[in-house]
C-alpha cells in the first residue's frame, strides 16, 4: 500500500522499526504486519483529515478519530482480533514516539480494542497422533526423506516443539541424549526431555540422510541440502490428514497443541507443561484446559467431597 508520507513522519517510523526490529527482538513476520497495520492506519487519517498528516496532526488525534478508524476497519469486515492487532501497531508505535519526544500518547494508548474469544486449539486424539506420525511415513518413496518427515512430526508430538524449533537444529546436537536445549520465540531458551522414540526417529533420519549433518549445519534439510522449508512440512502433514479423514486443524502445530493436551489429560501440573511448551504467560497455557474440560468436571465430580 502506497502512502505520501511527510519527511517527519518516515523518520519516525524508520525509528520505530528499528527498535522493535532489534531491541525488541521481535521477528520478521511481527515487524512486516506492523508496518502494514501503521500505513494502512496513517492512511485512514490521511483520509480522514483531508491531508497527509504531519507529526503534529499524528499527535493532535483524538479519540474521535480512533473510533472512526475502528469503525471502518469494521466496515471493511475486518474481525475483532485482526482489529486488536492493528490498533497494538499503532499503539506500539505511539507508545514508542511517547517515551522518545515525551508528549501525551494516553488518548491513543487507552483506546480499548473490541474483546474477542480466545482461540482454543484443536489437539488431536491419541489415536489421531499416532495415525499421524505412522502415516506420514510412507508418504514418500525414499527412506531417508520419509525419515526425516517422521523425525520432525515426532518431534512436535514427543517434545511439543514449534515446527520452526525443530527445523532450527543445529546438527551439533546429534545424536540426540535425554534433554534437548532449545531456543524459542524472542530468544529465550529452555530445556526439554527427549522420549526414547523421537530419539529413535531422529537417529533414523541421520543415519539415512545423503547430506554431511555436520556442527553448524542443521540437522534437517531438503533434498539438495539445504534447510528444509517449513511449508513442505505442512504439506506432508495436509497429505497425511487427508489420507486419514482428519480434519483440516490437522496441522504441524495441532501436534504440539496434541502434546500439551495429551499431558494435561495424564494428569501434568499446568506449570510443568508452561515451561515445556516455553510460554512466557500461563494464562497461554491455560488454554488447554478449557479442552479437557470434560475431564475436569469428572475428576471434580469424583473428588470433590459436596459434589
Amino acid at each position: 500500500m502506497s502512502l505520501a508520507l511527510s519527511p517527519a513522519v518516515r523518520d519516525l517510523m524508520a525509528g520505530w522499526l528499528t527498535d522493535l526490529g532489534s531491541l525488541r527482538a521481535a521477528s520478521e513476520a511481527t515487524t512486516d504486519a506492523y508496518v502494514r497495520d501503521l500505513t494502512d492506519f496513517l492512511t485512514f487519517q490521511a483520509q480522514h483529515l483531508g491531508d497527509v498528516p504531519g507529526p503534529v496532526a499524528l499527535r493532535g488525534l483524538g479519540a474521535s478519530d480512533l473510533r472512526a478508524w475502528m469503525a471502518a476497519q469494521r466496515g471493511r469486515g475486518v474481525g475483532s482480533r485482526s482489529l486488536a492487532r492493528r490498533l497494538s501497531a499503532v499503539k506500539s508505535f505511539y507508545r514508542w514516539w511517547a517515551e522518545r519526544d515525551g508528549f501525551d500518547a494516553t488518548t491513543v494508548l487507552s483506546m480499548r480494542a473490541p474483546k474477542h474469544g480466545r482461540r482454543l486449539p484443536r489437539p488431536l486424539s491419541v489415536e489421531g497422533a499416532r495415525d499421524i506420525i505412522e502415516t506420514i511415513g510412507q508418504q514418500d518413496a525414499r527412506d531417508w526423506v520419509a525419515a526425516r518427515d517422521t523425525a520432525i512430526v515426532t518431534l512436535l508430538y514427543g517434545c511439543g516443539l514449534r515446527r520452526s524449533e525443530a527445523l532450527a537444529l543445529d546438527a551439533r546436537v546429534l545424536p540426540l541424549g535425554e534433554v534437548l536445549r532449545i531456543r524459542g520465540k524472542g530468544g529465550k531458551d529452555r530445556e526439554v526431555p527427549v522420549l526414547p522414540a523421537a530419539r529413535d526417529a531422529v537417529a533414523r533420519y541421520a543415519a539415512l540422510c545423503p547430506h554431511d549433518l555436520q556442527p553448524g549445519t542443521p540437522v534437517f534439510r531438503g533434498i539438495r541440502g539445504g534447510p528444509l522449508n517449513g511449508r513442505l512440512v505442512a504439506k506432508v502433514m495436509e497429505q497425511a490428514r487427508m489420507q486419514l479423514g482428519l480434519p483440516a486443524t490437522a496441522t504441524p502445530h495441532a501436534m504440539r497443541h496434541s502434546f500439551a493436551t495429551h499431558l494435561l489429560n495424564a494428569g501434568g501440573d499446568l506449570r510443568a507443561i508452561q515451561e515445556l511448551l516455553g510460554h512466557a504467560s500461563l494464562s497461554t497455557t491455560q488454554a488447554y484446559t478449557a479442552v479437557d474440560a470434560a475431564r475436569l468436571l469428572e475428576v471434580y465430580a469424583a473428588a470433590h467431597p459436596r459434589a
